[in-house]
């Protein structure tokens, strides 16, 4: 069965879109497009670094569905880890280089996250239908898979594939609703262990510091778009399958109508939870101790031509080669002056579970 272009599946329900009806590699075009009422519905990801090439486009069909399509056709090869970039150690010591700023009085910088990717190989081609599966069990998370494409050249036949449990922000009519994530905890497979995790999480000085500045600075970017902003006064614990999540709702509503659910991603992409704070000085560390994130850290949506639309961050994710043969799957972790470098790179550990385990790899 032939791949779609984009999938996104979740509590709203299941979107799938085939073929490429236009693409929309530069942001401005596609936010024009939409503007003019050129096309329908916008979909597809944003990259960390949004100066660069984005995988936007109008697709020539879309179906909205309550379940997923059967689209496995094979089994799971057998795929292995044959890389850690950087090694933990190297990981350590970006880690301590972001820590010698943060603890500098002089320092501007709040927060960075800084994140790692593992290399996996796959002994045959890898079929998405069956990850898309496995992911779409949690039904937590917003499982989605994107053809990147129309991102150019060197993304020809690549896929982004994964299941966020983050809300960048939804947009119904004039009611805009995030939901940011930071701080995180592993599940346990024990009980008792699992609730002691959570309610450690949830107590976390370091967490709560770091979550903090996450919602102060997406605050500070919906104040020009919205009135009635609603802040919840604490976060809530959340989870997947996989992690304990600290997160904070927010809704509020439009100052002007014009402003679609892409310029909301936009304007609030990328997050603390994803780059840091300030976010200029954080992308920069970022940019020089990591180079380019692609589409790893960005955000997963759709756009209709009401202005209406749905974007998640584009986290526990893998990008997929060309063949099916290759994956680099991306994990990061949030450094506040607090942080520990050793707990920091256990963190990426627990959060590469989600697609680790969808991709059959033992963790």
């Amino acid at each position: 069965m032939t791949e779609p272009t984009f999938v996104m599946a979740g509590r709203d329900g299941v979107l799938v879109a085939d073929g490429v009806a236009a693409a929309y590699p530069r942001l401005d075009d596609a936010r024009a497009a939409l503007a003019t009422g050129e096309c329908p519905m916008i979909l597809g990801a944003l990259p960390f670094d949004v100066s660069r090439p984005a995988a936007l486009m109008s697709p020539t069909q879309i179906r909205r569905t309550d379940t997923l399509p059967d689209w496995t056709t094979t089994a799971m090869p057998a795929v292995r880890i044959t890389e850690t970039v950087p090694a933990p150690e190297e990981h350590r010591a970006r880690i301590a280089t972001a820590l010698e700023q943060l603890r500098d009085p002089g320092s501007p910088l709040h927060k960075v996250v800084l994140a790692r990717a593992l290399h996996l190989v796959a002994d045959a081609p890898i079929d998405p239908g069956a990850i898309i599966s496995r992911l779409a069990e949690d039904a937590s998370a917003t499982t989605y898979f994107v053809d990147l494409t129309t991102a150019g050249e060197s993304y020809a036949g690549t896929a982004l594939v994964g299941a966020s449990p983050e809300l960048l922000v939804a947009r119904r009519g004039d009611v805009v609703t995030c939901r940011p994530f930071a701080g995180s905890a592993p599940r346990s497979a024990d009980p008792e262990t699992d609730r002691a995790n959570g309610a450690a999480l949830a107590d976390s000085a370091k967490n709560l510091h770091e979550h903090r500045l996450v919602v102060d600075q997406i605050r500070t970017a919906l104040q020009p778009l919205c009135v009635d902003l609603d802040v919840a006064p604490t976060p809530e614990l959340s989870s997947t399958s996989a992690v304990w999540h600290l997160n904070t709702p927010i809704t509020a509503r439009l100052r002007d109508s014009s402003t679609t659910a892409l310029d909301l991603a936009v304007a609030l992409h990328p997050t603390a939870a994803v780059g840091g704070v300030p976010t200029a000085e954080a992308v920069d560390l970022i940019t020089e101790l990591e180079g380019d994130r692609g589409f790893y850290a960005g955000a997963v949506g759709w756009c209709d031509e009401r202005g209406d639309g749905t974007w998640v961050v584009s986290i526990r994710c893998a990008e997929l080669s060309a063949d099916r043969r290759v994956a680099v799957a991306r994990s990061g972790g949030g450094i506040v002056a607090e942080s520990d470098p050793d707990d920091e790179v256990a963190e990426t550990n627990t959060k590469f579970r989600t697609i680790l385990t969808a991709l059959g790899v033992s963790t």
